[in-house]
């Protein structure tokens, strides 16, 4: 990340977001959804993380974070919360929030 990082506040996690990721939530709503989806990788399931700024639907249990002027909606799964989600724009011609989970784009489970 380049600049000087914004956070969200919340207790338990740190939620370090880059000035264009808070920036590109603004201006899509307001509203970022982040959740996990489990998945195979050869002998191991890993879990990888989900962004965006439009929901996945009803079937998840959302806590939900605010800071900055965008709310954070985040659906750990069967996971404790991380230490920190991180989050960034990634993407040219079709822009989008890519998080990581204490650094990483996917964990072991």
């Amino acid at each position: 990340m380049t600049g000087e990082p914004l956070r969200v506040e919340p207790d338990t996690v740190d939620i370090v977001a880059t000035r264009d990721a808070v920036e590109f939530v603004r201006s899509n709503g307001g509203a970022l959804f982040v959740w996990t989806v489990t998945m195979a990788y050869g002998y191991h399931p890993v879990f990888v993380v989900e962004a965006s700024v439009e929901s996945p639907g009803p079937d998840r249990d959302f806590l939900r974070f605010e800071g900055q002027g965008i709310e954070l909606f985040l659906d750990a799964g069967a996971h404790d919360p991380p230490e920190a989600l991180h989050l960034d724009v990634t993407g040219v011609l079709r822009k989008r929030i890519r998080a990581s989970w204490n650094g990483n784009s996917f964990t072991p489970e």
